[in-house]
């Protein structure tokens, strides 16, 4: 049984949980408090985990075998006695503060003593030996993965396609002894991507010193998550790949445009995809008095505390919607001082659909405190930017369609072995059929001096003078056009569009008068 198999198993689960008035958005929660505790038995029989073990009496075999309402009492029980570290009586069961985060304010809704039991049954009939094989944390990793693909909403607010991450960890290669945080960790899927990245360079940390070992487990990843029920799915996932952070767990809990931020050390590297949106009143401009430029804006915002969270030297890669790189005011003076206080090396523009809240169109910036020949500098860092298309003309991605590791691959070339963008490039990239895709025409004159065939390419490199002059410092920068794009240089005159508009809007309007007359003599 494969781990994709078991995750289907568990899966179906949400059927009969269904029948007990739990949804879809509620479902992983519900399973993973459950799923947790068997995983801790299996890693403990397994003799894999020695550290956070279960309490007497909150195990797996405290619920296995049991049916009825004594089942369902005793789970509560138990849940009840995770969170607190105390028994019903008062007496003190567990002092460890990392189960006590993982099962913070944990409470089940099932209401039904079967479905419980049901439940039990079927995570007992999974065969843990093979999933044991594939890593406990990598079925568990599975789980959430299909939780946003199919409720397309909460989780999927925070996932992160896995291939993505991947890829950006490859780029930026995290070292050992680096400090790595994730200001928006959702599910920690960056920080414990980094940290397999690591154990596969170094057999596990088996070559390391083990005081080099103790860092890598307990302080080298932190991340902050403002959702309490996503926290505990990130120190469960954070646990079950073998890291275990502060006594806060790996993943602390607060807003990282809070107090929880402003308090986060400079660290080496920062792997992040801040959530989309804006902040209702403004909150992300309030709550921090250190960011220079203040916006409701929570990507610009996020970015800020990013470029200004690394160490000199320290590297980032950042998931960001498109907006962040064309908006006015705020925005332009955002990325100005991060090409000033930075060298923002590299832009991969991401294909649209990879994200499950669809028709989002994202980015990557890849960028490094100070300049490529003195991490020191403090102004002027950026000289050129090099940009990657994986957008244009690629196809529209989901579940027929996944978005891969092969995809990503022609840009991990041309993007280079020297993780600060500095390893020699050479402009020109041509895989998805570039050669084939049309040319924006605004792009082409902007580019007049430039070879035709370079126009095609899917890798280009600019300099900061340029965007500075043709793109007054915005960064939307985009040369091949889609297939089925409108070509604004065909379009009609400004006022003839604006006459057409009119016209439907008074037609209209007639037809709602029309629709109120009838209504008002049917009175």
């Amino acid at each position: 049984m494969t781990n994709n198999d078991i995750v289907q198993k568990l899966w179906n689960l949400c059927d009969v949980l269904r029948d007990d008035g739990i949804n879809y958005s509620d479902y992983v929660t519900e399973l993973v408090l459950l799923l947790f505790i068997k995983m801790v038995h299996e890693n403990t029989e397994a003799e894999i985990l020695d550290k956070h073990t279960l309490p007497e009496g909150c195990r797996w075999s405290d619920i296995n075998g049991k049916s009825g309402i004594n089942l369902l009492n005793d789970y509560k029980r138990i849940l009840l006695s995770l969170s607190t570290g105390k028994d019903a009586e008062g007496n003190m069961v567990h002092q460890d503060p990392l189960i006590s985060a993982i099962y913070a304010d944990a409470q089940t809704r099932l209401r039904e003593p079967r479905h419980l039991e049901q439940m039990i049954k079927t995570l007992d009939q999974i065969d843990w030996f093979s999933a044991q094989k594939d890593g406990l944390g990598d079925l568990y990793e599975g789980l959430l993965e299909k939780n946003a693909s199919e409720t397309k909403s909460g989780a999927g607010q925070y996932f992160t396609p896995r291939a993505l991450i991947n890829s950006m960890v490859r780029c930026i290669k995290p070292q050992i002894g680096e400090t790595i945080q994730d200001p928006a960790a959702g599910t920690a899927g960056f920080l414990v991507a980094a940290d397999q990245y690591m154990r596969a360079e170094t057999d596990d940390y088996t070559q390391l010193p083990a005081k080099d070992a103790a860092f890598q487990k307990n302080k080298a990843f932190v991340g902050i998550e403002l959702v309490p029920n996503t926290r505990r799915l990130a120190l469960m996932n954070c646990l079950l790949h073998g890291m275990e952070g502060d006594d806060e767990g790996v993943v602390h809990l607060g807003n990282a445009l809070g107090e929880a931020g402003k308090g986060m050390k400079p660290c080496d590297i920062i792997l992040a995809n801040p959530p989309f949106g804006t902040s209702k009143g403004g909150e992300a401009s309030n709550t921090r008095d250190d960011l220079t430029y203040k916006t409701s804006n929570k990507q610009l915002a996020f970015l800020q505390h990013i470029y200004r969270n690394l160490k000199p030297g320290g590297r980032a890669a950042v998931v960001l919607p498109d907006n962040v790189l064309f908006e006015a005011g705020v925005g332009t003076e955002v990325r100005r001082d991060l090409m000033n206080k930075c060298n923002l090396h590299t832009i991969l523009r991401l294909p649209t659909g990879i994200f499950y809240a669809q028709g989002v169109k994202t980015n990557v910036l890849f960028f490094t405190k100070g300049s490529a020949t003195d991490k020191f500098q403090q102004e002027n860092c950026t000289e050129t930017v090099w940009v990657y298309d994986l957008r244009s003309n690629m196809p529209s991605f989901g579940k027929r369609t996944p978005f891969g590791d092969s995809h990503l691959a022609p840009f991990e070339a041309v993007y280079g072995e020297n993780a600060v963008g500095t390893s020699p490039r050479t402009a020109g990239e041509y895989s998805f059929g570039a050669e084939e895709i049309a040319v924006d025409h605004q792009a082409a004159a902007e580019n007049k001096n430039v070879d035709d065939k370079l126009l095609h390419s899917r890798w280009r490199c600019f300099s900061r003078e340029w965007i500075r002059d043709h793109k007054g410092d915005s960064l939307d920068i985009s040369w091949l056009k889609d297939k089925d794009s409108v070509d604004a240089a065909s379009l009609p005159e400004p006022e003839v569009l604006a006459l057409e508009a009119k016209a439907e809007l008074e037609a209209a309007l007639s037809e709602l008068d029309e629709l109120l007359a009838a209504l008002e003599g049917a009175n």
